[in-house]
């Protein structure tokens, strides 16, 4: 078991024990941000400028409240781990992913963790991914909403801590911008660049196709590039996240996941 990150010894010092207990407002007043406002920002998505040991963190007033907690804990981050450094955050910068944490700057990657573990901490969200069979958009939500968190960054932080046999993938009209495996799936298994006609996914990435309210059983032949995909199936769950952009659930079985 990993040790617990920088966020979650803050939470566990403060005697968070459940997901409804992530007071963001008090944990930034612990760490000494006297104030979070939401207002009208130029050329960037959130900031905190601070003096001494206090500081003001400001989140664009345009953003949805899930995405506003990512920026509040963003900005967290960069006051503990980057205090006396100017740093503007744009939307690209705050939750920027390509699946494994690689592109960015590392001062924005390093943030971006800190607030994944700050908002999704792994010492509360592992235990309600152990019992589950499977990942998708249903159980997402239902746990997205117990932490008060996207859909997008609850199924990141839901794949990394592995549990299930699963592929995270993000399409849009140009092809796969990124895919995360989940710890035990071989990254033999990667997924095409451009989707399959055949899925639900390019329906609604290139048809009019809206939504895909519930999982469905499919050739892994449509998803992967392995010469035997052709021997399996995989469960395949697709969530619009913007026009033209899905995220999909891919669920392999264990018997894919023991073979290299």
């Amino acid at each position: 078991m990993k040790p617990p990150s920088a966020a979650e010894r803050l939470l566990q010092h403060l005697g968070v024990e459940a997901p409804e207990e992530i007071d963001l407002p008090a944990v930034a007043f612990h760490l000494g941000v006297l104030a979070i406002r939401r207002r009208e920002l130029d050329g960037c998505e959130a900031r905190i400028v601070g003096r001494g040991d206090n500081a003001i963190i400001s989140v664009s007033s345009s953003v949805w409240p899930t995405r506003a907690r990512f920026s509040v804990c963003h900005e967290l981050g960069h006051w503990c781990c980057h205090r006396g450094r100017t740093l503007f955050c744009s939307a690209a910068d705050i939750g920027a992913e390509d699946g494994e944490r690689r592109t960015g700057r590392p001062e924005e990657r390093e943030a971006n963790v800190f607030a994944a573990n700050l908002l999704l901490p792994p010492y509360l969200l592992t235990p309600l991914l152990r019992p589950l069979h499977a990942l998708d958009w249903r159980v997402i939500g239902l746990l997205a909403q117990r932490f008060r968190a996207s859909r997008s960054a609850t199924a990141l932080q839901a794949v990394r801590l592995g549990g299930t046999p699963t592929v995270l993938v993000k399409h849009d009209r140009s092809g796969k911008r990124w895919h995360l495996h989940a710890p035990g799936v071989p990254a033999s298994w990667q997924p095409h660049r451009d989707l399959d006609p055949a899925s639900a996914a390019f329906d609604m990435v290139f048809g009019s196709r809206a939504d895909q309210p519930v999982p469905r059983r499919v050739g892994a032949r449509l998803w992967f590039s392995r010469r035997d995909a052709e021997r399996w199936t995989v469960s395949e769950h697709a969530l619009a996240v913007a026009d033209g952009e899905i995220l999909v659930i891919l669920t392999l079985s264990d018997e894919m996941t023991a073979i290299a």
